[in-house]
């Protein structure tokens, strides 16, 4: 079952709980001119997600399908988006689409750098490249620039069938979330190294004022301090003593 929440005008929260997992899987759809769904999911999602997508536009009219990195619950099903929209284009970093995406995706990727923008008509978006953050070589947050929000990935992971959106401070939630996982078969899932902190700091100069999260809750707020905040708390687990 998917649950739909409006996070913010015109951007639709898309979310699937596995309870075997205690863990949301999100996916994000901005209703424009050209419609945009950030986050393809797993294969196995499709049909779900696609009846979800069909509630709020006719899938056929997708414009763009984006995600941070080449991983299965981001990018599985993108070539099932494809081939259901016909004009379609899939949209990832720059490293992404040159490493491993245009070799998978049925249809070539916009591989976007820092400097690039696109537009679905009233909203203009921004993909910022970060190697590795929070895996991958490929890894990039984008960020919409009118209203300020970013589609961030695992940062802010967090485990529990939670609230869609929250103005809390969930740190600690995430906190908790990344020790669960460093203590598991999965440590190590995300990366810490002389370049994050910075990367952490470009993000949180964008002051976004929402943070939509793969898993868990989204948050509206002062983006900024929170992710300094996860800066902090990621600097306490991965960074060796």
């Amino acid at each position: 079952m998917t649950t739909i929440t409006e996070i913010a005008p015109d951007l639709f929260r898309l979310s699937i709980y596995v309870p075997d997992l205690n863990l949301q899987f999100n996916h994000f759809l901005v209703r424009d001119e050209r419609p945009l769904l950030f986050h393809a999911g797993l294969k196995g999602m499709f049909a779900d997600l696609h009846e979800a997508v069909q509630t709020l536009i006719d899938p056929k009219d997708l414009g763009y399908v984006a995600w941070s990195h080449f991983e299965s619950d981001e990018i599985g099903g993108l070539n099932n988006w494809l081939e259901n929209a016909p004009q379609a284009e899939p949209v990832c970093t720059f490293i992404g689409k040159v490493v491993s995406v245009d070799d998978f995706s049925l249809r070539p990727a916009l591989g976007m750098t820092p400097d690039q923008h696109l537009s679905t008509g009233r909203f203009r978006f921004r993909f910022y490249a970060t190697p590795h953050l929070p895996h991958g070589w490929d890894a990039g947050m984008m960020f919409e620039e009118s209203r300020k929000t970013l589609f961030c990935s695992d940062l802010f992971h967090q485990f529990g069938d939670v609230s869609p959106l929250s103005s809390d401070d969930f740190t600690d939630a995430t906190v908790e979330a990344m020790r669960q996982m460093q203590q598991s078969p999965l440590a190590g899932y995300m990366t810490y190294n002389s370049n994050t902190r910075s990367m952490l700091s470009v993000l949180a100069q964008l002051q976004p004022k929402t943070l939509a999260t793969m898993h868990g809750s989204s948050y509206s707020g002062d983006g900024e301090s929170m992710i300094k905040n996860l800066s902090a708390a990621m600097k306490a687990i991965f960074e060796p003593a």
